[in-house]
């Protein structure tokens, strides 16, 4: 049997741009129905375009992943678009680049709620339905900052991250007799727009040089993974973590790998 999700509904947060942009098409590319939750609808449309154009289905649901009532009218909309949901991808996030010293309370409280509390309220909202199939694929966006690696200016998303593998752990106990798998992606250094923007091409370019595989990762090796794990075959594969990140964080010191070539 070959890995598809043909026939599956699933929400892809943050499906708008980059990463989630790329996991959006993919499933979709793979026999998906997806709902793109995007904050920005402009973005968000512009994504179940893309889809619909290459023949996939999709539609879009504007979402604030920290609301809960938004949340709830996300799920709302997708079982009243398709009649079921099988696979919660939750993508979205933030990551302010400042030191500790300087980061205001508001912007640390932030980044928690949109990164960790939002994986909260989205499997409380997408369990019912799930259980009620006995059958449900969650799979969160996490990150090798916080869990395996740490930057000093990225202290608030590596503790919401490290937050997001403890939580995927914990629910993946309690939802495993309900036929609910609960694992996470956590990505390296992706070649996305908002990369190239926060620390320029110059510093993308010297980013390569830390990475065994010679290049950043393609939003696709992120979304290819995920496509494994929301799969039927990924039934006995719960509470996971699955680093993608072309061996980034194996070298024990910088030199490690380039004295080999």
């Amino acid at each position: 049997m070959s890995i598809t999700l043909k026939e599956k509904v699933a929400i892809v947060t943050g499906g708008g741009r980059g990463i989630g942009e790329g996991i959006a098409t993919v499933f979709a590319d793979e026999g998906a129905a997806v709902v793109v939750a995007n904050r920005s609808s402009d973005e968000g449309e512009a994504t179940v375009e893309e889809i619909k154009g290459a023949g996939g289905e999709a539609v879009f649901v504007q979402t604030d992943v920290r609301d809960p009532a938004s949340v709830d009218e996300l799920v709302k909309a997708t079982l009243d678009a398709y009649g079921k949901l099988d696979i919660l991808c939750h993508n979205a996030g933030i990551y302010p680049d400042m030191l500790i010293e300087d980061m205001p309370v508001e912007v640390w409280n932030d980044t928690l709620n949109t990164n960790l509390t939002s994986a909260f309220l989205l499997t409380k909202a997408c369990v019912a339905p799930m259980k009620e199939k006995r059958f449900g694929r969650i799979i969160i966006t996490s990150s090798i900052t916080g869990p395996s690696v740490a930057m000093a200016t990225l202290v608030a998303y590596a503790a919401s991250k490290g937050g997001v593998n403890a939580f995927v752990k914990g629910a993946a106990l309690e939802f495993a007799c309900y036929g609910i798998t609960v694992n996470c992606v956590c990505p390296g250094n992706i070649l996305i727009p908002s990369v190239i923007k926060l620390y320029g091409q110059e510093a993308v370019d010297e980013m390569k040089e830390i990475i065994p595989t010679g290049a950043l990762g393609e939003t696709a090796d992120i979304a290819y993974a995920m496509v494994y794990l929301a799969s039927d075959q990924a039934k006995f594969i719960t509470g996971q973590a699955i680093t993608v990140d072309g061996g980034q964080i194996l070298p024990e010191n910088p030199d490690a790998f380039t004295k080999l070539t």
